[in-house]
């Protein structure tokens, strides 16, 4: 198998130099072409994802997780709209990001350019191969990608799809490989090869975003995990409060986006807390509180202090009474995982304390955390949501896959 992953490795990195030679109008057109194959093979792509939910079902995945990997017409089609809202954005490479003119008369360009090959390690969701497909091909970078094995199936014909469709419209060859093993030292080989692999982006559980990290010899973009919290501040309208914290947790639990912590300004959790609890078990919600929440919801279970660091991604949520902003803050700078938190408030100053103290990637003022995807920000798709701070943060779309170089213009300067 190391033969095999080196072999692709050699590939790729020809395949990134091959990439250096498409315009942006090529590139866009290789993006349709593979929107429409997507389209046509809906049916074999649900039929190889059928066996992979009926494996799944058999392994005892979640209802969460088997939420995640399920491809219904829906999520079909909105990978092939998310291919072509990739294709109509403009293309980053190339662009010059700023121009410094020295006394010398030397002019210096910085301009953005390719990574070169990046590894995606995923887990569960299968469109993650086609979003991350898409955003490397548009930024002129060479990909391997490794799915997890409860997606072995629907991960392949999706794969087999853009590289069907790529090709009519002229993708060279080895652009996008998909290792095709569940063997796991797949992944060590992968992230070791830095002779040939630039960037390492696992998406996933935490365990499996420290062992890649661990073993990795490439640089690696990480989210380790989405502990997101929603504060309803005592100046909060109630009823908008309501509405975005049943769909930040009920929406669809099993995302890294949802919300996994509940926090409630003493003063409105005598009215607001009951509302809440109401509607959340509605869904099916299971509620574990401090003694605060507790006192007010009496069927609430007892919150541990494992609950508040912990992505549940499943109907759970924890449920703290804060005495204060401050609180509330502190919280979330203790036990979150820098990724998105939101403040349900009518106070500008609370507001603006808020976005000024919480140290995450996405802040939310009166909306729902659901909303931290690259498709809700005009990003078209998302390789990941980054919890890291060099070199992305948050939604990583079509600028967070790119590098820079300079180019200097002389007319015979030498430096004495």
């Amino acid at each position: 198998m190391q033969n095999e992953i080196q072999l692709m490795g050699k590939k790729a990195l020809k395949a990134s130099r091959d990439l250096s030679l498409l315009d942006s109008k090529t590139k866009n057109d290789i993006l349709l072409s593979m929107a429409d194959e997507i389209e046509r093979q809906k049916e074999h792509i649900q039929a190889e994802n059928n066996k992979d939910l009926i494996a799944g079902k058999g392994n005892g995945l979640s209802k969460a997780m088997l939420d995640r990997l399920e491809l219904n017409d829906r999520r079909i089609k909105g990978m092939s709209n998310a291919l072509c809202e990739v294709a109509a954005l403009p293309d980053p490479i190339g662009e010059i990001i700023k121009t410094i003119m020295r006394p010398n008369g030397l002019k210096i360009d910085k301009i953005r350019v390719p990574i070169g090959v990046i590894g995606i390690i995923f887990e569960s969701r299968p469109n993650v191969t086609a979003d991350s497909a898409s955003l490397c091909f548009k930024t002129s970078n060479a990909v391997i990608l490794r799915g997890g094995k409860e997606a072995v199936h629907s991960n392949r014909a999706i794969a087999e799809a853009l590289q069907n469709g790529g090709k009519r419209a002229g993708l060279p060859d080895n652009v996008i490989q998909l290792i095709q093993t569940t063997d796991r030292d797949a992944v060590r080989q992968l992230v070791q090869m830095d002779k040939y692999v630039n960037l390492i982006i696992p998406r996933g559980g935490e365990s499996l975003i420290r062992a890649v990290t661990e073993m990795a010899h490439v640089p690696v973009i990480k989210h380790y995990k989405g502990i997101c919290h929603t504060y309803v501040d005592k100046q909060a309208d109630l009823q908008k409060a309501l509405s975005i914290v049943v769909n930040a947790k009920c929406q669809r639990p099993g995302v890294c986006n949802a919300m996994e912590t509940l926090l409630v300004h003493k003063d409105i959790a005598e009215k607001f807390l009951p509302q809440a609890a109401e509607s959340l078990m509605q869904f099916g919600v299971e509620l574990r509180g401090n003694d605060e929440a507790r006192d007010i919801v009496k069927t609430m279970k007892k919150a541990t202090e494992e609950d508040w660091y912990e992505e549940y991604l499943d109907l759970i949520l924890a449920v703290r009474v804060v005495p204060d902003i401050q609180e509330a803050i502190n919280h979330i700078n203790t036990y979150g995982s820098q990724h998105s938190d939101a403040i349900i408030t009518e106070s500008a100053e609370n507001r603006d304390k808020f976005f000024k103290e919480v140290d995450s990637a996405t802040v939310y003022v009166n909306a729902s955390t659901r909303f931290t995807d690259g498709g809700e920000f005009g990003m078209g798709a998302e390789i990941g949501i980054s919890t890291d701070k060099l070199h992305a943060r948050g939604p990583m779309g079509l600028e967070e896959l790119t590098t820079y170089k300079y180019i200097i213009y002389g007319d015979g300067q030498i430096r004495e």
